[in-house]
C-alpha cells in the first residue's frame, strides 16, 4: 500500500486541469523545439519553421478550458498562416485539441457555430493555397469531428453530475422524512401528553385557585402553540420541495407582542418596545427575529432569579436590530445547551451579527443586527 500511495498522489496532481494542460503542451513542444533546432542546423529551414509553427500553435492550449473560443481562434489563424506559407498542409494536433475543447466547454449552439466557421476557414484556406490537392471539402470535418466528440463528452459528464445531484437530493429527502418521523413519534407525542395533563389539572382545580388556573392556562396555550408549530414543521420536512422550515412555521416579528404576553403569563415581567417604521421582512429574517427573542426570554426565565426582561425591536432602513436584556442574577452555571449557538447560526445564515454576554450593570444581553437588502 505504501508503494502505491506515491503513484496515487502523482496521478491526482497530474489530473489537475492546469497541470495537465501544461504537461500536454510541454510533451508536444519540447520534441518539436528539438526537431526545429536540428532541422535548422542541418540546413532544412522549411522543416524547422514547420516545427516552430507547431510549437506556437500549442501555446494557446494553455487556456483551452477557460477560454476555448480564444484558443480555437488563435490556432485556426496560425493554421491558415501555415497553409498560406506552405509550412502545413491541413489541421494539426493543436487544432484537433482546440476544437475538442470548444465542444467540451461551450454550449451546443456556440460550439456548432464555431465548428462551421472554423471548417469554412480551413476549406477556404485549402482551396486558395492548395487547390491541386482537391481536399478542401475535408476542411469542414477537421473541425466538426473534434467539436462533436467534445460535445458528447460534455453531455455525458453533465448527465453523470445530474444523476449524482439527484442521488444526493434523494438522500436528503429520505433523511428529512426520517427526522420528521422521529419528531412526530417523540416530541409531538410528549407535547400532546403535556397538553392533556395540564388541561386535566386545570379542569380539576378547586374554586379560588385563580393564580394557579391562570398559570396552567398559559402552559396549555403554550403547549398548543408548540404543537401547531411542530405540525407545520413536520409538513415542511415531509415535503419534497426545498422550501425551508423557517418559511412555513407561521412565526415572525408580528407575533412578538403575543410572545411577550406569554412570557408575562409564565411569570417573567417583560416589555416590548418597537422603534422605526415596520417593514415586511424576508421570511428567514422574520423567523430569526422571533426565535432569538423566544430563546432569550426562555433563558431569562430558566437561568435567573427575580429578573425583568425588555425587548427592543428597531427597524432601520438598512437593517433590523433586536435586543433582549434582563437584570436578573444567574441562578445556574452557564448553560451548555445549544440556545446561543442556535441564535448565532440563524443570524449568520441571514448575514448578520450577534452579540451575547453579561452586562456590566448586571443581567444578560442578547443583541442581533441583520442587514436588509435594498429593493
Amino acid at each position: 500500500m505504501r508503494f502505491v500511495r506515491p503513484f496515487q498522489a502523482a496521478w491526482r496532481f497530474f489530473r489537475r486541469p492546469r497541470v495537465f494542460d501544461a504537461l500536454l503542451v510541454i510533451v508536444v513542444t519540447v520534441p518539436a523545439t528539438i526537431g526545429a533546432v536540428i532541422s535548422w542546423s542541418s540546413g532544412r529551414p522549411d522543416m524547422a519553421m514547420s516545427a516552430a509553427l507547431l510549437v506556437v500553435s500549442m501555446l494557446p492550449l494553455l487556456v483551452r478550458r477557460t477560454r476555448p473560443l480564444l484558443a480555437a481562434g488563435l490556432v485556426a489563424v496560425l493554421d491558415v498562416a501555415g497553409l498560406a506559407t506552405g509550412l502545413t498542409s491541413g489541421g494539426n494536433l493543436a487544432a484537433t485539441i482546440a476544437y475538442y475543447s470548444v465542444g467540451r466547454y461551450t454550449r451546443g449552439r456556440t460550439a456548432l457555430i464555431v465548428a462551421l466557421l472554423g471548417g469554412a476557414l480551413y476549406a477556404t484556406g485549402l482551396a486558395l493555397f492548395d487547390p491541386a490537392s482537391g481536399s478542401w471539402p475535408a476542411g469542414v470535418f477537421v473541425t466538426l469531428i473534434p467539436v462533436g466528440f467534445g460535445q458528447l463528452v460534455r453531455v455525458r459528464a453533465e448527465l453523470r453530475e445530474r444523476a449524482q445531484r439527484e442521488m444526493a437530493d434523494s438522500a436528503v429527502r429520505a433523511e428529512r422524512r426520517r427526522i420528521a418521523r422521529e419528531l412526530h413519534d417523540v416530541v409531538a407525542h410528549h407535547l400532546s401528553v403535556i397538553n392533556a395533563l395540564v388541561g386535566g389539572a386545570r379542569a380539576t382545580l378547586p374554586p379560588g385557585q385563580d393564580v394557579t388556573r391562570e398559570a396552567l392556562t398559559g402552559a396549555e396555550e403554550t403547549a398548543r402553540q408548540a404543537l401547531a408549530e411542530m405540525r407545520q414543521l413536520l409538513d415542511v420536512l415531509r415535503a419534497d420541495g426545498g422550501s425551508a422550515a423557517d418559511a412555513a412555521t407561521g412565526v415572525g416579528a408580528a407575533r412578538l407582542p403575543a410572545l411577550v404576553d406569554e412570557a408575562r403569563t409564565a411569570g417573567l415581567p417583560a416589555s416590548l418596545t418597537v422603534t422605526g417604521e415596520p417593514v415586511t421582512l424576508p421570511t428567514a429574517v422574520d423567523h430569526a427575529v422571533y426565535r432569538i427573542v423566544q430563546e432569550a426570554l426562555t433563558n431569562t426565565r430558566k437561568h435567573t432569579v427575580g429578573a425583568r426582561a425588555s425587548v427592543l425591536l428597531t427597524y432601520d432602513p438598512t437593517a433590523i436590530e433586536v435586543e433582549v436584556v434582563d437584570d436578573g442574577a444567574a441562578k445556574l452555571p452557564a448553560s451548555t445547551g445549544f440556545g446561543l449557538s442556535g441564535m448565532a447560526e440563524r443570524v449568520a445564515l441571514c448575514g448578520g451579527d450577534l452579540w451575547t454576554g453579561p452586562r456590566s450593570q448586571g443581567g444578560f444581553r442578547v443583541c442581533a443586527r441583520i442587514p436588509l437588502e435594498k429593493k
